[in-house]
């Protein structure tokens, strides 16, 4: 009981000095004339409920958002090699499917990691996309992954690179069925 009380003492004297604040506040706004300032509101502390002890609950997760993906270079400006080609291509992914895309850290655990490998033609469209790992878990995120490739469309040209003119991605799938390449974890 010690812990609550010490808790509502802690709230009570919070609240008495935010009153006391408005109270000078107040006097200090009488005192001369000024120009209007702006309303503040100010909320009482409510003190937390009184539980039983017991063990302290989980922190929640924190929430995972959809970002806005970095700024792509024209996918017209030839990349120099494949990996520079795979960064730019998943940085495409994720602008073309941005609502079902989300960044930063991925989650732990995972729902779902599919891999694929996706084959283009010279133009940078995609030839042929092919499922090379299948999670057990989820395993309709990997036709998620494969629609999402589909409706990124083109990807820049190839016609500069060596071929074959394949690329493999890992698509890291959220609780939420969102998805981040793994291209953009590394540098």
């Amino acid at each position: 009981m010690r812990c609550v009380e010490s808790n509502v003492r802690k709230s009570r004297s919070a609240l008495l000095r935010t009153a006391a604040l408005a109270g000078v506040a107040v006097l200090a706004a009488c005192s001369a004339p000024k120009p209007p300032a702006p309303v503040v509101e100010v909320r009482p502390v409510v003190p937390p409920p009184a539980t039983a002890p017991g063990p302290a609950p989980a922190p929640a997760p924190a929430p995972v958002t959809a970002a806005p993906a970095p700024p792509l270079r024209a996918l017209s400006a030839p990349a120099r090699n494949w990996n520079e080609y795979r960064v730019r291509a998943a940085r495409h992914l994720v602008e073309t499917n941005a609502p079902n895309t989300y960044a930063g850290r991925p989650p732990e655990p995972l729902l779902g990691i599919p891999v694929l490998e996706i084959e283009l033609n010279a133009d940078g469209s995609v030839r042929r996309v092919e499922v090379l790992r299948r999670p057990g878990q989820a395993p309709d995120t990997a036709r998620l992954a494969v629609e999402a490739v589909r409706r990124a469309g083109s990807f820049g040209s190839v016609a500069h690179l060596p071929r074959p003119w394949r690329f493999t991605e890992t698509f890291l799938y959220d609780h939420e069925r969102r998805f981040k390449p793994r291209s953009l974890d590394t540098p």
